[in-house]
């Protein structure tokens, strides 16, 4: 089978698993011409879990699927994946950028208060 015939199945089957009405959460990021990445997430309010808990769970599973799919052991793969959302900068994201650019203020605030902390801690 053709790289391209693959990529067509594997499209087929993401959407037959859209189709699907006991969906109960998704994230699903789309790349168009190697430039922007357009992205949903979504979680049905009457589900069980806790959003975070989907949240991880998805991202989890994606990483352990992509190490197998690569060959490699998937620590290595989260740790990759984490220095890489660091520079991810250079490609525009859309779709769920609200969220994202939210998460991300979040983050900085966050992350300047700890630096506050630190700074102090080392003039004593």
């Amino acid at each position: 089978m053709s790289d391209r015939a693959a990529f067509t199945d594997d499209r087929d089957r993401a959407r037959t698993l859209l189709d699907d009405d006991s969906i109960t959460a998704l994230h699903l990021g789309v790349i168009r011409d190697d430039e922007t990445v357009d992205t949903v997430v979504a979680r049905d309010p009457t589900s069980d879990y806790e959003p975070s808990i989907h949240t991880l769970s998805l991202l989890a599973t994606h990483i352990r699927a992509v190490a197998a799919e690569a060959g490699a052991d998937y620590e290595a793969v989260a740790a990759d994946a984490a220095a890489i959302a660091g520079q991810l900068d250079e490609l525009p994201i859309e779709g769920a950028a609200d969220e994202i650019d939210e998460a991300m203020a979040d983050a900085e605030n966050t992350t300047d208060t700890a630096t506050d902390v630190d700074e102090d801690t080392h003039d004593e």
